[in-house]
């Protein structure tokens, strides 16, 4: 079976050498319980229970350049604190090359302090964001600075990223120099611009990739319809000389718009949209790492949608690895393959459950010929939480366990009945006799198992038991198993061999 057009070119997409100039910002997230109001003033009271380090701004970009396997330098400046610190160390954790993050001891990083809270069975909330910058220009020394690391090293670029949050780094000076060198070695620059009416900071780019609000401000056009996004584009690329512009439109997808007139629009898949955080720099990346790897603009504008679509389906901002947006290519092609992920990503799929204060649920086993029991208990399961996440034992495990005649049906086939069902939110294949590992990683709320178990013998108990999660035991419905069907089976060929 031949692969859509779509799913061949990201397919053909190798890892992209990429620069990414702008404002990095540090992201600390406060969460906790937000169920009382103070008696000193009327204000929510905040129980503090978890805090969280993420990178920011134009760092988040280069994040989540590196969850697409593409090779990340980052330019730009941090203060001489705390903050600055934690933000290098983690943007280098991620294997992202600081060496062009310049030290400024006059001024602070940027760090956006946000405090988040848990109300009831309700969806945690953001209840206070406090900011720490300065937003003044750079001074010249780091101009200078930044663009001689940036010169010499010109020549190891595939594209150059422009994340311009308005915080002091994007000087109209230092954008000059940085698009006109890039033109001078048919470098493509695409730029994320910052809200505002003077947008000749980024003439001559090549690509300007600006939201509703955004693109309304610059132009001067208001944005009823497609065809005025495709106007409003149109007047941005001859006014800045730019090769093309996308508009992206929430809701209504995105426009691409070239200098020659023409437009192309790319309307969105319908989701279920739990937070926009995050969308615009997920399309920015996107876009860099599709050009940077030679796909021409109509597919990386697609392929920029659908990894659009996959973040605002995310609590806060999100790395979206390549395998999820394969997954979500894939989805025409077998019905349920984006609920089928491998060990490695529940546990961040976990995790983000979590965030939402949603309840896991966890049930392992064979499924090998899936029956009327097999739905039975898992529908009751998924009744105990909001996402069941099913461990389903590998060909090589089912034959360990079950003997060399067993399985009857292939672990790719049984990942993909139990993708079917409705009930079923994950499938994670595992290989060991035991899903204990997996357990580990998934740290479920409520680990469901048949009746016939003795509680203090199932394999995870102990990991539930730090943690205060809770082992319910399902009645087996009778008279239903594999085994008996088997045997069923070949009864009835003995039957009709001997009748005929």
């Amino acid at each position: 079976m031949s692969l859509p057009p779509l799913l061949q070119a990201f397919k053909s997409m190798r890892p992209a050498k990429v620069l990414v100039l702008g404002d990095m910002i540090l992201d600390r997230y406060t969460y906790g319980n937000a169920q009382r109001i103070s008696q000193e003033s009327p204000v929510i009271v905040l129980h503090a229970d978890d805090q969280e380090l993420r990178l920011g701004g134009a760092a988040n970009v280069c994040n989540m350049l590196r969850g697409l396997d593409c090779h990340v330098v980052a330019a730009g400046v941090h203060g001489r604190d705390e903050s600055g610190s934690q933000m290098v160390e983690l943007a280098q954790q991620s294997g992202i090359d600081t060496r062009l993050i310049a030290c400024d001891a006059s001024r602070p990083t940027t760090l956006k302090e946000r405090f988040v809270g848990r109300a009831g069975s309700r969806h945690p909330s953001q209840i206070l964001r406090v900011d720490h910058e300065k937003t003044e220009a750079i001074g010249d020394w780091l101009v200078e600075k930044i663009y001689s690391g940036i010169e010499n090293q010109i020549e190891d670029f595939d594209v150059i990223l422009i994340s311009d949050y308005a915080k002091g780094v994007c000087t109209p000076k230092l954008l000059q120099m940085v698009i006109q060198l890039a033109n001078k070695h048919n470098i493509p620059t695409l730029v994320d611009p910052m809200r505002g009416h003077d947008y000749e900071r980024y003439r001559g780019a090549t690509l300007l990739k600006a939201n509703r609000i955004e693109t309304e401000l610059a132009s001067g056009v208001s944005l009823q319809t497609v065809a005025d996004a495709s106007a409003a584009g149109s007047q941005l690329c001859q006014q800045l000389d730019l090769k093309d512009v996308i508009v992206t439109l929430d809701r209504d997808g995105m426009a691409l718009v070239s200098r020659d007139g023409s437009s192309c629009h790319f309307p969105t898949q319908a989701r279920s949209v739990y937070d926009i955080t995050g969308a615009g720099d997920m399309v920015l990346a996107m876009l860099g790492a599709c050009l940077g790897s030679g796909l021409d603009r109509e597919n990386s504008v697609r392929l920029a949608n659908v990894a659009a679509g996959l973040e605002v389906e995310k609590s806060g901002v999100a790395v979206i690895p390549l395998a999820e947006i394969e997954a979500e290519l894939r989805t025409d092609l077998l019905p349920g393959q984006k609920k089928i992920v491998t060990h490695e990503q529940i546990a961040s799929i976990a995790e983000e459950h979590r965030r939402r204060g949603e309840k896991i649920v966890f049930t392992n086993g064979c499924f090998d010929l899936l029956h009327f029991g097999h739905v039975t208990n898992l529908t009751e399961a998924s009744k105990m939480g909001e996402v069941l996440v099913v461990g389903l034992n590998s060909d090589a495990s089912v034959s360990k366990l079950k003997g060399p005649t067993r399985p009857v049906i292939s672990e790719t086939e049984r990942s993909a009945m139990l993708a079917a069902l409705s009930c079923v939110d994950y499938v994670v294949v595992f290989g060991e006799d035991t899903p204990y590992d997996l357990i580990k990683a998934v740290r479920p709320d409520v680990l469901v198992k048949g009746g016939h178990y003795v509680p203090e013998e199932i394999p995870g108990y102990d990991i539930l038991q730090e943690y205060g999660g809770e082992i319910r035991l399902v009645d087996i419905v009778g008279g239903f198993s594999t085994t008996d069907i088997i045997q069923k089976v070949a009864a009835n060929e003995t039957i009709r061999r001997t009748a005929a």
